[in-house]
């Protein structure tokens, strides 16, 4: 056979990276079967039906590396570039050697240091086999074959396994047209793969796999936000120097940022010092369906709304980069560390922030759990309709730990869920964010059950999954603008209005004067709900007296107080005020029958009155914060 001289195509590609997790599918299947369409010209790389031989020409020593790499392909092995020589003239490679990617051994040593052992070693490839192409460069420019070894010393792979071979696993141009279309139009990889899956029938004839996928978004994502870095450095320097209590922090060199950014403007600073004793660290927004991975710092104010105390663009999400973002987030603020802390559920972000807050309290998002459990259990749900009605009961209603360990048992034995991985995974982490776990913290909601809809909430209405950086400044700027209007709309109605008192009772009318209307509401709430209950006491040791509370005709489902009368201190046992810093009603039933007409001035947090936000707020969270603590431990005495 003649020396013929092989062109061959070697327009292949690749990522690097990761992704997590996966974007909301917001396609239609017309939507979808429309961007197929445009790049239906996409095929995986053909293979030419050849095997090499001496003599075999190329044009290029690539030409030569992409056949070899076909070739490997349809038998099925990878390859990849091992030995080369160069020109004693020049230096000009001459000759190049491509093996088996299992060629050779591993030296087991050439990771390891003197002070660092591998964690978890990758598995040993590498088996010595001989199998190789070697190529050289002729006086005509051609490369050509000067040795081939077609044995291999193991098993070849099946050609239903062969896409995960390294050397395999390439995203050809016309793929990431397509990846790059549907990333665009809010589709995460898993959604894209299944569509490519489906479209050239099988993932064997796709030619990469979905973690090749998730690592070219990710990528993708990262050279989209070069640009938009810049605009944000150049906004915050604009609002630096407009305002010098406006504070922003880059990780890293600011003219080559590869790490995050943060920033708060004064308000959102002072904001932290009324109202930092519980925060809410938002990620939902670095989710796939969002183009902005952006986090805002917020808490609640007086009036039970949103604040802000700051926000984060999440270029790097390393645990080094969350532990620089929370040491920055809390330099510019001022006061004692938050009590509290609220996240998504992950892992990266908790050590993270156990490092930086290690006496913080940390709760999981749990309108991010059930979200997740929807998604992770959806054949469940479609099942067994009554299933999300159990689960939301079993979470929420369970007033003790006893009970929900109970129920939990009954629920996942209900539906055969034992074995299930992730719903294993958040039962360990069930102290975290499963209510009854959570009674004796602090995260100033209005009740123990209560739990808005998402933890996002300061940007709702404003930020969307279609919101790129040039419009998200204005809209920024406008939900910050909004916010405060509500919030003086809020201190107005308090100075300017009068509730409907409901009771002749001299607590209902200091309570009125105290707190800001929408905790008066929520007090008067309790304050009229003790009407519908009994106190009992059950036990007096001269000291604290332990009452029995119930509604009436309604035993089973009984709460207990202790209260000491000289101290005017009472603890109960579904911890309301520790959760809330609001008293509830089954304390309130105790001080009625006891006679207790006002609230003693420890029951009443600056932080829920009229004047949180004067001058000497920042104290009494201090004082605050050391009530909580007392009462707390208080009721764990009593418990043991």
């Amino acid at each position: 056979m003649e020396n013929e001289v092989i062109e061959f195509d070697i327009g292949l590609g690749g990522g690097g990276g990761s992704e997590d997790g996966d974007g909301d599918d917001v396609l239609d299947e017309e939507n979808v079967a429309s961007c197929f369409a445009a790049v239906r010209s996409y095929s995986p790389q053909g293979d030419l039906d050849l095997e090499p031989y001496e003599g075999m020409e190329f044009e290029s020593e690539e030409a030569a590396k992409a056949f070899y790499n076909s070739y490997a392909r349809r038998v099925g092995f990878s390859t990849r570039v091992s030995s080369s020589r160069r020109s004693r003239k020049d230096g000009a490679i001459i000759q190049r050697s491509f093996v088996c990617a299992k060629e050779g051994f591993r030296n087991l040593n050439e990771k390891r240091t003197k002070d660092r052992e591998i964690k978890r070693p990758r598995t040993i490839t590498r088996v010595g086999c001989k199998a190789a192409l070697s190529v050289k460069i002729q006086d005509s420019g051609k490369w050509v074959v000067s040795s081939f070894v077609k044995e291999h010393n193991h098993e070849l792979v099946p050609p239903d396994q062969v896409h995960c071979l390294r050397s395999h696993r390439q995203i050809s141009g016309p793929a990431k047209t397509l990846i790059d279309t549907l990333q665009a139009a809010g589709m995460g990889p898993r959604r894209i793969m299944s569509a490519l899956i489906k479209e050239y029938g099988g993932i064997s004839k796709v030619g990469f796999t979905e973690v090749d996928c998730r690592n070219y978004m990710r990528n993708n994502r990262q050279r989209s936000l070069e640009g938009d870095i810049q605009l944000l450095l150049d906004y915050l320097k604009q609002m630096h120097s407009q305002n010098p209590g406006f504070f922003y922090a880059v990780q890293g060199d600011e003219d080559q940022c590869t790490g995050n950014v943060f920033w708060a403007d004064s308000k959102a600073r002072a904001n932290y010092s009324y109202f930092g004793d519980t925060v809410t660290f938002d990620t939902t927004y670095r989710s796939n369906r969002y183009r902005l991975p952006f986090a805002p710092f917020t808490g609640v104010n007086h009036h039970g709304q949103p604040v802000l105390f700051g926000c984060a663009f999440l270029i790097n999400e390393s645990e080094a980069s969350f532990i620089w973002l929370f040491k920055t987030w809390f330099a510019a603020m001022t006061g004692q560390p938050p009590l509290s802390m609220t996240t998504d559920h992950d892992a990266v972000i908790r050590s993270a922030l156990m490092q930086v807050f290690p006496e913080t309290r940390h709760r999981f998002c749990k309108w991010h759990i059930f979200k997740k459990c929807q998604e992770k259990l959806s054949h469940v749900f479609l099942e067994h309709p009554n299933f999300e009605a159990d689960f939301h009961k079993c979470v929420n209603l369970s007033e003790s730990t006893e009970e929900f360990e109970s129920c939990w048992l009954s629920l996942v034995d209900k539906y055969e869920l034992r074995d299930h991985d992730w719903l294993q995974a958040i039962y360990l982490d069930r102290r975290q964010w499963v209510p009854v776990y959570l009674h004796d913290a602090f995260f100033a909601e209005m009740s123990i059950t209560q739990r808005s809809d998402s933890m996002n909430s300061y940007f709702d209405g404003y930020v969307n999954a279609s919101t790129n950086l040039n419009q998200f400044f204005k809209l920024y700027e406008k939900a910050v603008e909004s916010r405060a209007e509500k919030e003086v709309k809020a201190d107005y109605d308090t100075m300017n209005t009068f509730p409907v008192l409901k009771t002749p009772s001299p607590m209902e009318k200091q309570a009125s004067e105290v707190y800001t209307r929408k905790l008066f509401m929520r007090f008067q709430e309790e304050l009229v709900g003790t009407l519908t209950f009994m106190a009992n006491k059950v036990e007096d040791d001269g000291l604290v007296t332990t009452y029995q509370v119930a509604k009436f005709g309604d035993d089973n489902r009984a709460y207990y107080v202790r209260f000491n009368v000289l101290e005017m201190k009472a603890t109960c046992s579904c911890q309301m005020f520790q959760f809330s810093g609001l008293l509830c009603r089954h304390i309130l039933a105790v001080f009625r029958v006891t006679n207790v007409l006002t609230l003693p001035s420890h029951y009443i947090l600056k932080r829920w009155s009229r004047s949180a936000k004067s001058s000497v707020a920042l104290e009494d969270r201090v004082s605050d914060r050391k009530g909580l603590s007392l009462l707390t431990l208080m009721l764990w005495q009593w418990r043991l």
